[in-house]
C-alpha cells in the first residue's frame, strides 16, 4: 500500500505540512530545525522502548506515533529544503531491507545469521566511502550500546580475545589503574573500566545494554519496596536499617 493509498498517514502528512506552512502554521513547529527537533526523536525511541520493557501495548501504539511524527517532521523539513520528501525515506529503507534480504527477495539461498547481515551492511558502508570498520557507528548513541558495537566491530576484524579470561585481565587491570590514578586521570581510567566491563560481559554472550536496563528497573523495584516497609521514612534509617530492609526486600522476591 502506497502513501496515496493510507489515509491516515495522508492525514498525518497534510497535518505536519499545515503545521509547517509559513504564513497559517504553528509558531513552535515554524522555529524547529533537525539539531532542534534531534533530541525529541531520541527520547520517542527510549519510550518506544520502554513501552515494550513494560509490555503496555496501547502505550506501544501511542508512542510508535510520537516517534513517526518524528520521522514526518524530519522528512517535512528536508522537503522544504529541495533535499528530499517522505516517500524518498521510505523508498529508501524498502531498498535496503529488500537488498539486506537477497534470500527472501532474491535469488539466493540460505538464511539470514549475524555474519551474513553484518557481511551485507559493510558492503553498504564500503558503497558509500567507508575506509574504516569503525564508520557508521552514530555518535549519538548511549555510551553502552556504542562501546558494545565498537567492540563487536573490532571482533569481527580478529581484533578481540579468544576467551573470557582475557577480558576479566582487563577489568582486574582497570580497577587498579582507577584506584591508583591521580584526580585529573580518574575520569579517563573511569571510562576505560566501563569500557572493559562492556566487553567482558560481550565476551559471555550478553548485550550490556539489555542487562544494565534489567539492572536498573530491578534496583528501581525493590528500593520502591524498601520505601514501601519503612513506615517512617526511609531516608530517616541508618544504614543498616536500610541494608537490613534491602535483604528483606530480596528474600520476598
Amino acid at each position: 500500500m502506497s502513501a496515496t493509498e493510507n489515509p491516515q498517514l495522508n492525514r498525518l502528512l497534510a497535518i505536519m505540512a499545515r503545521l509547517r506552512d509559513p504564513e497559517r502554521g504553528c509558531e513552535w513547529d515554524l522555529a524547529q530545525d533537525f539539531a532542534s527537533i534531534a533530541p525529541y526523536t531520541l527520547e520517542e525511541a527510549y519510550e518506544v522502548a520502554d513501552a515494550i520493557a513494560r509490555e503496555d501495548m496501547a502505550d506501544l501504539r501511542d508512542e510508535l506515533g510520537d516517534l513517526l511524527l518524528q520521522v514526518v517532521f524530519h522528512a517535512r523539513m528536508a522537503q522544504e529544503a529541495g533535499l528530499f520528501a517522505f516517500e524518498d525515506v521510505a523508498r529508501s529503507i524498502a531498498d535496503k531491507m529488500e537488498a539486506r534480504h537477497p534470500h527472501i527477495f532474491g535469488d539466493e539461498d540460505g538464511t539470514m545469521g549475524e555474519t551474513r547481515w553484518e557481511t551485507l551492511k559493510a558492503a553498504e558502508r564500503e558503497s558509500k566511502g567507508s575506509t574504516s570498520s569503525m564508520d557508521g557507528i552514530a555518535l549519538a548513541l548511549p555510551a553502552l550500546l556504542r562501546a558494545q558495537k565498537l567492540q563487536k566491530r573490532a571482533a569481527r576484524d580478529g581484533f578481540d580475545w579468544p576467551d573470557t579470561e582475557g577480558p576479566e585481565a582487563k577489568i582486574i587491570e582497570e580497577i587498579e589503574e582507577l584506584k591508583s590514578a591521580p584526580a585529573e586521570m580518574m575520569e579517563e581510567e573511569a571510562g576505560d573500566l566501563l569500557f572493559a566491563a562492556v566487553n567482558f560481559v560481550r565476551a559471555h554472550g550478553i548485550d550490556a545494554e539489555s542487562a544494565l536496563r534489567a539492572a536498573n528497573a530491578k534496583f528501581e523495584r525493590r528500593y520502591r519496596a524498601m520505601e514501601g516497609k519503612a513506615a517512617g521514612g526511609f531516608a530517616e534509617l541508618s544504614l543498616d536499617q536500610q541494608e537490613a530492609l534491602w535483604q528483606a526486600v530480596k528474600r520476598d522476591e
